[in-house]
């Protein structure tokens, strides 16, 4: 079984979910989202605001595969490009750090630990470009996929609750920023992923 990894842009976002991609939960304040549902043009919205990032910041999602067919995706970016972080009780998202807004394993390829690979992919990216932390609002309620990510499984993959919240905590991850650190989660990344980046070996015809 084949796994890749590869930042999203806007030639593979078709291969997120329908609902995810005209989701502007996160990316649009409360009352611009509501408007761009209203009128009908969430995805238009959706691909300016990954437009902007990939412009102005660099890579702000990842997209898994596994064996060519999408498994999962996660999506993150500075707080300043995030909104509607700002409605949550417990914002603001600490100024040194990168928020991880959605993440989504697809179903049948749930139970494989995508979604601690997809995280971890995240933390060797911000890691390179020498970001402290990433940060997320977790759902203590969780029951359901929806867009906020359920606070178990983000202290299940290593973040740390830094302001409780009966609903809606906000949890933190640190990234040491040395270079053993760099090198412990390059080793890790390697080992989760496996020969992912081997070339498929040949078989006689």
């Amino acid at each position: 079984m084949g796994r890749r990894l590869v930042p999203l842009t806007l030639d593979n976002l078709p291969d997120l979910p329908k609902r995810c991609r005209s989701c502007v939960f996160w990316e649009l304040d409360p009352v611009s989202g509501e408007a761009a549902v209203q009128a009908g043009k969430p995805e238009l919205e959706k691909e300016a605001w990954i437009s902007a990032v990939l412009l102005e910041w660099g890579s702000c999602g990842r997209v898994a595969y596994v064996d060519d067919v999408p498994a999962g995706f996660v999506l993150y970016a500075p707080p300043a490009y995030v909104p509607r972080s700002l409605a949550f009780p417990t914002s603001p998202v600490a100024a040194d750090a990168v928020q991880l807004m959605t993440a989504r394993i697809m179903p049948g390829y749930q139970g494989q630990g995508l979604g601690r690979v997809l995280v971890q992919t995240v933390a060797k990216d911000l890691v390179r470009r020498n970001v402290k932390a990433i940060e997320a609002f977790g759902d203590a309620r969780w029951e359901e996929p929806g867009c906020v990510l359920p606070a178990d499984h983000l202290l299940a993959v290593g973040f740390k609750t830094i302001r409780p919240h009966p609903r809606f905590p906000r949890l933190r991850l640190e990234l040491r920023t040395t270079i053993s650190w760099k090198e412990d989660v390059e080793m890790a990344i390697d080992r989760l992923l496996g020969a992912v980046q081997k070339e498929p070996v040949l078989r006689p015809l």
